[in-house]
């Protein structure tokens, strides 16, 4: 089959042949991964590019932040390796902050696929790795030196053979050597299953070249993107997001700028770089800018090359969000999570009814460490997502990030840690006539003897998730020992023998006026554990009561019944204007 012959039919067909292939690259790589950060949380990224390392397809799942810094890589290392000097059996390999995920816990894996003797396409992976040297992953850092080992972009595989001594500086530098070297080798290994089922793809529809059909795709992908934008009203839009900083808040100024097919995002007027490992590289920012915008704008366009051209992100250097080499970044998550509520705050007197009110946003991570026996494990937890414009938040869930908590059980079996409680926090989740997701309760302790310790990278703390169009704010996540201090919510915490660690995450903002939300749905919410009665009255104007029954010994839903006369009484006094 000629490929400039290609019509749209063939094309549909071939972009989901793509589709398809990346998610045969992430199952292997979930399949073979060591480590719980990538096998159960997929913390990662997968994707296949053409020659010129655009981004064409890339695998169902898989944070924004690893997704699209993987898309800019590529350029770093087509610079760094042009194809002339690939070989088939060549894998390369880095960590630097600057040209990948914006911190050196991720690593990205990069191999190139050949067809007869010619480079056709490259395959990608970023993962989080477990440990890589170093400080423990904290926010603790002054410079990125003390964050562990950083390495420039090199050949993990030379023609097939394995770079030994690059694998033996990781094993002497690294706490967890077998769940790194071992997530090296499943990063390997997934390209290659990627390259496989691509060049049987190809086969299949006589393809000697991927680049007529890469063209395509990125195109009609830009032109749709475009054809998007011009729908949106020109203007300019403003927003202010506050975070807990490490020793002092931090705000982000989002400033979105439309015009014609063209959309502009500049956090000019953000904080300075700090001297904590909270900073953000350009590359991530750019990462969750571009994610944001799509979600709120053209969420049906697939994803690649073509929908990020129109997208421009900006922010000042030595800035909060382009942190300038050597600033410490280990825990940049803790602002990039930020930046699509800070963009759907703009963006919300432009698009309304479209985007969702801010929620728990950055994601909780905690780094355990102890020993007798000697572990190390990190810990994703998740808050309430805002409120949408038709429907309450969705509870405990990973939004922006899309990463996934760790099960209890996986949790207690690889290491001596014991999650004593995990449930859905009632009332966390902010009043509105849609309510906002709710966060969860945890409570950590250790079965074992020994020194412990938990590193947590963790925020809303001070800064509640605001609600949107009159919605009331999620409630404030808490990091509480049971001796009742509340340390800094991102420095590391040495625990007594049998202490218990209370992890309590924050929960989303509402949306609308909560005195209008349906006193059925407040009812069914009471029943539910996700308000309280109290709640229900205060928050909603909703009286619910309990009816007993003798010899009662379960409560029924039934039983919760709706005051209707009181309840009323309630929202007109509470409605009834000053002075009446």
């Amino acid at each position: 089959m000629p490929e400039m012959l290609i019509d749209s039919v063939i094309l549909e067909v071939i972009w989901n042949r793509l589709l398809s292939v990346a998610n045969e690259q992430q199952d292997a790589l979930l399949r073979t991964a060591f480590s719980t950060i990538v096998r159960e949380s997929e913390d990662l990224a997968c994707g296949v590019f053409d020659r010129q390392g655009r981004m064409i397809a890339q695998s169902l799942s898989g944070t924004p932040g690893h997704i699209n810094s993987m898309a800019t890589s590529m350029r770093h290392f087509l610079v760094a390796y042009p194809q002339e000097r690939l070989a088939p059996g060549d894998v390369l390999i880095t960590n630097d902050p600057w040209m990948t995920a914006g911190q050196i816990n991720d690593i990205t894996v990069t191999t190139p696929i050949f067809k007869n003797g010619r480079m056709v396409a490259l395959f990608a992976n970023t993962c989080h790795a477990a440990d890589i040297g170093g400080r423990i992953l904290s926010a603790e850092a002054r410079e990125v030196y003390e964050e562990g080992l950083r390495l420039p972009i090199m050949k993990l595989f030379d023609c097939g053979k394995p770079n030994t001594v690059l694998l033996e500086i990781v094993k002497a530098n690294v706490r967890q050597p077998d769940e790194v070297l071992g997530d090296f080798h499943a990063q390997t290994a997934c390209n290659d299953a990627g390259g496989r089922a691509l060049l049987e793809m190809m086969e299949e529809f006589g393809l000697e070249s991927l680049d007529a059909v890469a063209e395509e795709i990125v195109s009609r992908s830009e032109a749709a993107v475009r054809n998007h934008i011009r729908e949106l009203p020109d203007g300019e839009y403003h927003s202010e997001t506050w975070s807990d900083g490490f020793e002092e808040p931090i705000v982000i100024r989002c400033c979105c700028r439309m015009a014609g097919d063209e959309i502009s995002i500049d956090f000019a007027g953000s904080s300075p770089q700090s001297s904590h490992g909270i900073n953000v590289v350009l590359n991530y920012t750019h990462a969750y800018a571009s994610f944001a915008v799509k979600a709120a704008v053209y969420p049906e366009v697939p994803h690649n090359e073509g929908s990020f051209r129109p997208v421009h992100v900006t922010a000042p250097p030595g800035s909060i969000l382009n942190a300038i080499d050597p600033a410490p970044v280990a825990s940049r998550h803790a602002m990039g999570h930020f930046i699509p509520s800070a963009i759907f705050a703009a963006l919300a007197e432009a698009l309304p009814g479209r985007l969702v009110a801010p929620g728990a946003d950055p994601i909780w991570l905690s780094v355990w460490r102890g020993n007798n026996p000697s572990f190390t494990i990190s810990i994703f937890q998740v808050g309430g997502m805002g409120a949408r414009p038709t429907k309450d938040g969705i509870n405990a869930i990973g939004f922006p990030s899309g990463v996934a908590g760790v099960p209890a059980e996986i949790i207690e079996s690889l290491s001596p840690l014991v999650m004593r409680r995990r449930q859905l926090r009632p009332d966390s989740g902010g009043a509105g006539m849609w309510r906002g997701g709710l966060g969860q309760l945890t409570e950590f302790t250790k079965r074992a003897e020994g020194r412990w310790s938990v590193s947590c990278i963790i925020d809303r703390t001070k800064f509640p998730a605001p609600g949107l169009f009159g919605g009331k704010p999620g409630a404030r996540g808490e990091f509480i020992l049971d001796t009742g201090a509340r340390p800094n919510p991102k420095e590391q915490v040495d625990l007594q023998l049998h202490q218990v660690v209370h992890l309590n995450t924050p929960g989303g903002g509402g949306y609308g006026d909560s005195f209008a939300r349906d006193p059925e749905r407040v009812r069914q919410d009471v029943i539910a554990g996700y308000i309280t009665p109290e709640a229900a009255r205060d928050c909603y104007g909703v009286i619910v009561r309990f009816t007993s029954r003798e010899g009662q010994l379960v409560r029924l839903p039934d039983q919760w019944v709706i005051d209707e006369a009181a309840t009323a009484e309630l929202r007109r006094a509470t409605l009834r204007p000053t002075g009446e």
